[in-house]
């Protein structure tokens, strides 16, 4: 069975989805592995290293897809429409697996459907113990959280870390980290690495202990939280009445804080805004605001996806893809996911999709001709799918 590994189309995207030291696995499992010329060279891999490893170097991308039985890439159609021209290169059954956007990306994905690839969004990987080595979301936000205070510590007009020096006390920032899932408990970790003050809140009351653990403080507001996280461990959004007031109290955090990290966001929605106009004003000048929610409208009011907004001398900035800039590592990461995610469907050297496996069933976006995912259908407008 012959699997591509193509270059990454989406503008700015530096990643690779397989990295040479994954080859071999790959071989073992009796798969062919072929890579277009060049993929891996902004992630700092080199054609060489995945030909040494046992790959097949292709010039063209339009043999190398032609041939292929299943894509891996990091942005698939849904997540990347600059790739939907490899649509004419594919035929009916073949497998694209990656993020694809799932609960955005309908349009892409309804053409992958009716050119009859089957696709794997892996965004929708269940949170169970066994998909955990498969978990590309908790990867990738994991460099997020640790990008996303770098970032910040070069905007803000202060240093991290208490000095004592002979020309006085330099005393800490104060870092407030709004959101702690895997990006956010990173950035606390990261900005206490760096010696800051952090503080840190989540709609979601079980995380204390780990905002604890890190050594930072947690931010409890009198907000009643009942139903705030799905069974998968995700946020659930909430009305306007609590982020509201939910607004309300975190505004006195924020107006003493030197850098904010927001990293509040809802699965298939668009990011809730907890950090508004009046309370940027309220902050320091020279403040920093990094918004990791900026990709679906962002949790500041003022924020612009992938731009620096500066207002009342406070700098927003809303990266969405910060994985990419950190590409070698991240593509470690992300290929260590993807090819477990191959090989846990590969038995003696075929793709067999097991129904009844509910990383298969979870993930499984399009088949034979149809979006066969009910949230999927449903974000796009679609009746359920017969026998749901």
């Amino acid at each position: 069975m012959r699997i591509a590994i193509p270059r990454e189309l989406f503008p700015g995207e530096r990643r690779v989805a397989i990295v040479p030291a994954l080859v071999p696995s790959l071989v073992k499992a009796g798969l062919d592995i072929g890579v277009e010329a060049g993929a891996g060279l902004e992630a700092g891999f080199r054609d060489e290293e995945y030909a040494d490893k046992g790959a097949t170097i292709v010039p063209e991308r339009a043999d190398l897809l032609g041939a292929a039985d299943v894509v891996l890439q990091v942005r698939g159609g849904g997540a990347a429409p600059s790739t939907l021209p490899d649509l004419e290169l594919m035929r009916p059954g073949q497998i694209v697996i990656g993020l694809q956007d799932p609960l955005g990306g309908g349009e892409a994905l309804g053409a992958m459907a009716k050119r009859g690839v089957t696709t794997f969004a892996l965004e929708l990987l269940p949170r169970i113990t066994r998909a955990q080595s498969m978990d590309v979301l908790s990867s990738m936000a994991t460099i997020a959280g640790y990008k996303a205070v770098l970032v910040a510590a070069t905007h803000v007009s202060r240093m991290f870390p208490m000095l004592m020096t002979a020309a006085g006390t330099v005393a800490p920032s104060r870092v407030f980290v709004i959101g702690a899932g895997v990006a956010g408990l990173q950035a606390i970790a990261t900005a206490r690495r760096l010696g800051a003050k952090v503080e840190a809140y989540d709609v979601r009351p079980a995380v204390k202990e780990q905002i604890h653990s890190l050594g930072a403080k947690f931010v409890e507001l009198p907000l009643e939280t009942a139903g705030a996280e799905d069974k998968g461990g995700y946020a659930t959004a909430q009305d306007e009445t609590f982020y509201q007031r939910q607004r309300e109290l975190l505004g006195r955090v924020v107006a003493a804080s030197d850098v904010v990290i927001t990293t509040a966001a809802v699965p298939g929605k668009r990011s809730p805004v907890l950090v508004t106009r009046e309370m940027v004003a309220s902050m320091p000048p020279g403040s920093v605001i990094v918004d990791l929610a900026a990709e679906r409208g962002g949790n500041c009011e003022l924020t612009r996806a992938d731009e620096v907004v500066v207002e009342h001398g406070v700098t927003i900035l809303g990266p969405t893809n910060l994985a990419s800039t950190v590409p070698h590592h991240a593509s470690q990461m992300y290929g260590k996911n993807v090819a477990t995610f191959l090989l846990s469907i590969v038995k003696e050297g075929q793709v067999v999709l097991d129904m009844d496996d509910e990383v298969v069933r979870d993930t499984l976006v399009t088949r034979d001709g149809e979006v066969v995912h009910p949230r999927v259908r449903e974000a796009m407008g679609l009746p359920a799918p017969v026998g749901a």
